[in-house]
């Protein structure tokens, strides 16, 4: 018997079904107040992020929009215990210096009664907004930004250029606080106000997204072809259709604005009229690839899992599932099963993605 290295082939995941996987966890964490849900959903993420990140610099955004979530939760709560009425709960906590307030801001107070009632609420609120902010820091911390806009569609193109922008600061972001950290470390500086640490980071972050934007438009990014000016308007004017279709559906689904078939039939529609304009849209644009990051079945699996996750989500919330929406907040939270299931299949993604470093095992010969 003889041992044998057998090697599996690494491989980067497809940043797009990252985003579709976190979109879908996000839309699930919209549609529960529930704070053990919520906390589940957390926990998935986390897991999958732990699971498949890798070694670049964005891969510890995931830590900043935890933090950013904290903050975000506190200042719910101040706010919420600095403006809450009587009317919101009748358990008194303490009770805050009031300001009086003139004749015109009448039903409005400033400081007062504080109740339980009030604080336990503006906690879950403020925890769903956390949760679905931690979502969209597992895709930046998975998903390479700059792989994501070579992926785009060639009717956007012209908008590459500011989605780096955009989509390039939050790691660069966590990356320059690092290096500032480091620094200050070195100089040994332990403690910094947020005068002296927060500017640089700002500005090294917006620096070296706009030098990024910058090389890639003088490099040609985004050139296109000679295409008639019609075509042009009918693809620009039916890409902005299908967008506003596609935001008018995600909207809906995530305030229940809308009946859920009305607005799944707008962001169907949306996505048919966007997908076909930006098919046409592509011969406008003379650019080759390479490498070209491929879509297999481990893609397929990631946005499956978050697929499950959201539409279990919003088949309990149709049917009204006892536990997505607790009857007071000082009830202790019922946890249905049916929505439990459909988080954790958000688990797939740390099996089914394919590993960014190579693995060694040993098979017997």
């Amino acid at each position: 018997m003889r041992a044998v290295h057998h090697l599996t082939l690494p491989r980067a995941l497809h940043p797009g079904a990252w985003w579709l996987w976190a979109l879908g966890l996000a839309v699930a964490a919209s549609r529960t107040r529930n704070p053990v849900l919520l906390v589940l959903i957390l926990v998935v993420a986390g897991f999958v992020v732990a699971a498949r990140r890798g070694d670049a610099p964005w891969a510890n955004s995931y830590v900043a929009f935890l933090k950013l979530g904290l903050v975000v939760i506190g200042v719910r709560i101040v706010l919420q215990a600095l403006l809450s009425t009587r009317s919101q709960g009748t358990t008194v906590l303490f009770t805050l210096p009031q300001v009086p307030l003139p004749d015109w801001a009448n039903g409005v107070k400033l400081g007062g009664e504080v109740t339980a009632e009030a604080l336990v609420t503006a906690l879950y609120d403020g925890g769903q907004l956390a949760v679905m902010l931690c979502c969209i820091g597992a895709a930046n911390a998975l998903a390479s930004p700059r792989r994501l806009l070579k992926s785009l569609p060639g009717a956007l193109y012209e908008m590459g250029v500011a989605c780096v922008v955009a989509l390039t600061f939050a790691p660069q972001l966590v990356t320059d606080a690092r290096r500032i950290r480091a620094a200050r470390r070195l100089r040994g500086r332990t403690r910094g106000s947020f005068r002296t640490t927060a500017m640089p980071v700002l500005e090294g972050a917006l620096d070296r997204s706009v030098e990024l934007a910058a090389a890639m438009d003088s490099r040609g990014y985004g050139r296109t072809a000679h295409v008639p000016r019609r075509q042009r308007r009918i693809t620009g004017a039916t890409v902005l259709l299908g967008l506003l279709g596609i935001l008018l559906g995600v909207y809906s689904l995530l305030t229940e604005a809308m009946a859920v078939p009305v607005a799944g039939a707008a962001l169907a529609f949306g996505v048919l009229l966007a997908t076909g304009a930006m098919a046409i849209g592509r011969q406008r644009v003379t650019r080759s690839r390479y490498r070209p990051d491929p879509w297999a079945l481990p893609e397929w699996l990631v946005i499956g899992s978050g697929a499950v996750a959201a539409a279990t989500m919003i088949a309990a919330a149709a049917r009204g599932v006892e536990g997505l929406v607790l009857p007071g907040p000082l009830v202790v939270p019922v946890v249905p099963l049916l929505p439990v299931l459909g988080i954790l299949a958000g688990l797939a993604p740390a099996v089914a993605a394919p590993p960014l470093t190579r693995r060694r095992e040993l098979v017997p010969a």
